[in-house]
């Protein structure tokens, strides 16, 4: 099995695939590599495609200690990707998890990034949500080490952001709900009390973000309601960053819409690849209404 080591001694397994221009696909809290097949068997005709599971995730490694899952881990570890593949600078397409690990990536180190795809990406991160968001993440890691993912699967694939690929498409759902039961609850439980609970707001980079020059396209759905907030605060914040919300859809937006998610990173891949990716044009941030 290919894996690459991170700085410290973690082993983090991934699969490739096509050739061309890097794309580099970081999942999401629930998901996986497998998560992103819809993107990988689409992309890897004209890019060369790689997604990895993160630390805690097998079988990549499950290192023992919360300590090990911080955030400074989770952009390190698309580092060590990169640099283990020996690919300069990559499209970095990231999903909730995966896409506050692209952020925190791309604000320390924006030249390894030849963009940045963030969907999916804000919960827990506004002011009025922390407390609540960081309490949760402590609970259900509790929750999991007590009854496993077997016992857990189901009820955390039926959230408010969840039901509505159930309702979309039971039978991706049901094969959604199928991986997670065979995910690592020791894993998952430490990336909730090292990393979800832990990682800082989006909000306390509003400095970075305003000098951020990455391509950045944030994507959320526009029933994803823990996402809406933050996905307009980057908006506001970052001179490089378009925003696309899809209609009636909830988080895992690239499971549930893949087509249209599949459409909007290819065109903006393309503007960038082309040069015609602009900042935002300072007159188009009003002082006035009319």
């Amino acid at each position: 099995m290919p894996h690459i080591t991170a700085s410290d001694g973690v082993k983090l397994y991934y699969e490739e695939a096509g050739g061309g221009t890097p794309i580099l696909f970081v999942h999401e809290f629930m998901g996986e590599l497998r998560s992103w097949e819809a993107q990988l068997r689409y992309f890897s005709r004209r890019y060369r495609c790689v997604a990895y599971n993160a630390r805690g995730y097998p079988p990549s490694d499950v290192p023992s200690a919360a300590g090990d899952y911080s955030f400074e881990h989770q952009r390190a570890g698309i580092l060590a990707m990169l640099d283990g593949l020996k690919i300069d600078n990559a499209h970095i397409v990231g999903l909730s998890m995966g896409a506050f690990a692209a952020f925190y990536f791309g604000m320390e180190w924006p030249e390894r990034a030849l963009s940045l795809t963030l969907a999916g990406i804000g919960s827990g991160s506004m002011p009025e949500s922390r407390a609540k968001f960081a309490q949760e993440s402590v609970a259900a890691a509790d929750k999991l080490l007590a009854e496993g993912w077997e016992k857990s699967a189901a009820a955390r694939s039926q959230s408010p952001t969840r039901v509505q690929l159930q309702v979309k498409n039971p039978r991706g759902y049901a094969e959604f709900t199928e991986l997670i039961k065979q995910h690592s609850a020791r894993g998952s439980a430490l990336t909730l009390k090292g990393y979800q609970a832990l990682r800082p707001s989006l909000d306390d980079f509003k400095e970075q973000m305003a000098k951020c020059r990455v391509p950045t396209l944030i994507i959320s759905g526009d029933e994803d309601e823990p996402c809406l907030d933050a996905s307009l605060m980057l908006k506001r914040g970052m001179p490089s960053a378009g925003l696309v919300l899809m209609p009636q859809t909830g988080h895992a937006c690239n499971l549930e819409e893949p087509e249209l998610f599949n459409m909007m990173c290819e065109k903006f891949f393309h503007q960038v690849e082309s040069g015609q990716y602009r900042m935002r044009d300072p007159r188009a941030t009003p002082d006035r209404i009319l």
